[in-house]
């Protein structure tokens, strides 16, 4: 008989329970117990904000963790931590970045700086496959499988540093990602020549295969590139950069009015590839993307831009200048225009609304609204984008596409509304991501939570729903629909998945080489004795047989400086040198049985003669 006999919802601990819940309500609503209003949560024009015990939220939001180097997965409306996923980061709780299989990943470092967290896209919304995440101090991508919501894939981007703005194709599906270098540097950083003379350095805008996590190519531009966005047609990518002055020093970088969004032309590129219009440096495609090259246009935005987001409907790009206090509205169907020469770049701006102080990043609602985030002013200024484009084109003197602001608590960055990266903007709630707290929480020492906020925005007035601490410097988040996500995450591993997933215990030992396959069920070991001799290179290959969802197993070798978890089905490696002779335990970390704390074997290190 198949394991899997019994139902779905009747495979889990919450299965079994919601089935024997479902089946007393409608007995009790037979007899009149439980009445009908009762059942239903909100009215459909009413908002849900709160999320009682027991209840499931409507969204998850991704955020990226900043110097931690993790993303981190929230539930919304609630703001509840479901889960921290280790990416670029070493995270005993989950193992990574001590088994084999992550640390093959990380390539030797253990520091990350996320910033930028995007999910893939089918047709102009979130598919629930992938999300990709950067790390600007290491120069590397990396991506999460959403099934099991843990890292799959980490690549080095090279000729870069300061790899900031990441972002995926969203038409029709997503084959390419973009990542930009924010730093200006040589391409050939070999402390040669007069590298220390920043009018050679350049700007990078890396394509990468999203399936084959590969680099396809890299566009050079004279200039630094920070935020990306991409359009809804699959045509275009975009990158604000400020220092248009080419400036080493921050003096030097505040010396225009104006600097750059640059767009990119992606059927140029495809083009030049095609033709073999590209030098290999290091085995990777560089292009040139300066000014008339037919790669990129330059489009002037005023002083130190930095967000630029595409508004649902695909009509716009919106840049902010931060050290202005304006928006720029660029209208997308005119780009093409612009790249064959029949306007100049600056004619595709259709608005400049004036909005507040340190504008940094724009939402949506999908209602022809805009929400941007002034760091500033700490606030967070709804606006209505076509009122703007009227008010530029015949202005009336007192009037404002405004329409209403929120003080924030405090100093706002990112920005981010429910399902706003997508066609699909439902305007029902927005995060703002505040750098400083202010004495919203206890005083937990120098170190300050930082402040997500939680704002309501399915009226025409925002509301501030609650506050929500934040460990150092998450940056930015999508807010994704929970039935764009849910259905695709996995009860536990597909166990053959991994190449060495473990069938039977054994011992393999080819001199001083000793590979154990070893499994877990609860209470239990597959063995309850290694023995290896001093000086062996020991592998540990431990695969969960336990098929209950949330039933993990840790792995802990006393003194040996070594403990993950594996989850159901799952298989993790290790690899270590015994050089401690003695007895030592290994035991489950994760309280798994009511006999959990008698899971565990003995290691056996033979002291060498």
């Amino acid at each position: 008989m198949s394991k899997y006999w019994l139902p779905k919802t009747l495979r889990s601990r919450r299965g079994i329970l919601f089935t024997f819940l479902t089946a007393s309500i409608a007995t009790a609503l037979v007899v009149g117990i439980v009445s009908v209003p009762s059942l239903v949560e909100a009215k459909k024009n009413k908002l849900r904000t709160e999320v009682h015990p027991g209840e499931l939220d409507d969204y998850y939001g991704f955020f990226s963790g900043g110097h931690s180097g993790e993303v981190r997965v929230l539930g919304l409306p609630s703001m509840r931590l479901l889960k921290r996923i280790a990416v670029f980061n070493v995270d005993t709780g989950s193992g990574w970045g001590i088994t084999n299989e992550s640390k093959a990943m990380m390539g030797g470092m253990i520091v990350g700086d996320t910033h930028h967290c995007h999910g893939s896209y089918k047709d102009g919304t979130y598919d629930g496959k992938y999300l990709w995440v950067n790390d600007k101090a290491n120069n590397r991508l990396a991506r999460i499988r959403l099934d099991l919501m843990e890292t799959d894939s980490i690549i080095k981007i090279p000729h870069v540093q300061g790899t900031h703005g990441t972002f995926p194709q969203r038409y029709p599906q997503t084959d390419w990602v973009v990542v930009n270098s924010e730093f200006r540097t040589p391409v050939d950083n070999e402390g040669k020549g007069n590298f220390e003379d920043p009018s050679t350095y350049g700007g990078v805008h890396t394509i990468v295969d999203a399936h084959k996590m590969e680099v396809i190519a890299q566009v050079i531009v004279p200039c630094n590139l920070d935020l990306a966005g991409t359009d809804y047609q699959g045509k275009y990518s975009f990158a604000t950069s400020y220092n248009s002055e080419g400036g080493a020093t921050i003096s030097q970088m505040l010396a225009r009015d104006r600097d750059w969004l640059v767009v990119f032309n992606w059927d140029a590129i495809k083009q030049a590839l095609k033709k073999g219009s590209y030098k290999v440096v290091d085995g990777v495609k560089m292009l040139d993307g300066k000014p008339g090259t037919g790669l990129a246009i330059y489009i002037p935005i005023p002083k130190n831009p930095h967000g630029v987001n595409i508004s649902p409907d695909g009509k716009y790009a919106i840049a902010s200048g931060k050290v202005s206090p304006t928006a720029s509205v660029i209208a997308i169907d005119k780009l093409a225009d612009a790249f064959a020469g029949k306007i100049k770049p600056k004619d595709c701006i259709v608005a400049e609304p004036q909005i507040g102080l340190g504008p940094l990043h724009t939402t949506f609602d999908g209602r022809g609204n805009a929400y941007t985030s002034l760091f500033i002013d700490s606030q967070i200024v709804k606006w209505n984008i076509q009122k703007a484009i009227d008010l530029y084109q015949h202005p009336k003197e007192g009037d404002t596409a405004v329409v209403d602001r929120l003080d924030i608590h405090y100093q706002v960055g990112h920005t981010m509304a429910s399902m706003a990266e997508t066609k699909e903007a439902d305007g029902k709630f927005l995060v703002s991501l505040n750098k400083i707290s202010k004495d919203r929480f206890l005083n937990v020492g120098p170190l300050k939570p930082e402040n997500d906020q939680l704002v309501d925005i399915s009226g025409k007035k925002m509301r501030l729903i609650e506050d929500e601490p934040s460990y150092v410097e998450p940056h930015d988040c999508i807010i994704v629909r929970r039935d764009l996500v849910e259905p695709h995450v996995l009860d536990r591993a597909v166990m053959d998945e991994h190449p060495l997933a473990v069938h039977k215990n054994a011992i393999e030992r080819d001199g001083n080489k000793v590979t154990v396959h070893l499994t877990a069920n609860a209470p239990v070991y597959g063995m309850q004795k290694v023995e290896v001799n001093e000086g062996d290179e020991v592998t540990f290959i431990v695969t969960n047989h336990d098929e209950i969802p949330d039933l993990s197993h840790g792995f802990c070798i006393s003194e040996y400086n070594i403990n993950f978890v594996v989850g159901p089905f799952q298989t993790k490696s290790v690899t270590f040198t015994a050089d401690k002779p003695g007895m030592y335990w290994i035991y489950c970390t994760n309280f798994c049985h009511a006999l959990h704390l008698e899971m565990r074997l003995r290691l056996l290190v033979k002291a060498k003669a």
